[in-house]
């Protein structure tokens, strides 16, 4: 069940963030964000939260700053996207964007294969991104080092 965060649920959404993402501050394009009170959906099954995505929403676009599938392969992460496209859709946003890194190998195929284009490409950008956010490690996905930020874009 896909249902806009809740109290009840923001709490496990922030511990989580900060144990998977370094959180609760996301750094996209250079801008830092606290996620701790970010707008976004929960996915809940059997009482159990099993994903959850943040979202800004910012002149006429929408930004998803976090996206988490805690149980993969389920449908999740493409029912939460749905959600915001939605929210954004409602809200006369023009677009949906995103940011990932270069070694988020899995992500960038997955928004490719959801209809997100590939926008830009930000060589280097994680040299300023760890200026704000020290805390982002220097190797990611497959021992990959996290050097650049691929922006994908959703046209409404």
């Amino acid at each position: 069940m896909i249902i806009p965060i809740n109290s009840e649920f923001r709490s496990k959404v922030n511990q989580h963030i900060i144990n998977e993402w370094a959180g609760p501050i996301v750094i996209t394009r250079g801008v830092s964000h606290d996620t701790s009170d970010t707008d976004g959906f929960i996915s809940v099954t059997d009482g159990k939260l099993t994903g959850y995505v943040l979202y800004c929403i910012h002149d006429c676009q929408c930004e998803i700053l976090v996206l988490q599938s805690i149980q993969e392969n389920h449908g999740i992460g493409s029912a939460l996207i749905k959600a915001v496209i939605d929210t954004a859709k409602n809200n006369h946003c023009i677009r949906v964007w995103l940011i990932t890194t270069n070694d988020n190998i899995h992500a960038i195929r997955y928004y490719q294969k959801f209809g997100f284009e590939l926008k830009a490409v930000y060589l280097n950008a994680l040299d300023q991104s760890r200026k704000l956010k020290p805390s982002i490690p220097l190797l990611g996905n497959d021992g990959i080092p996290i050097k650049h930020e691929f922006e994908f874009d959703y046209t409404l």
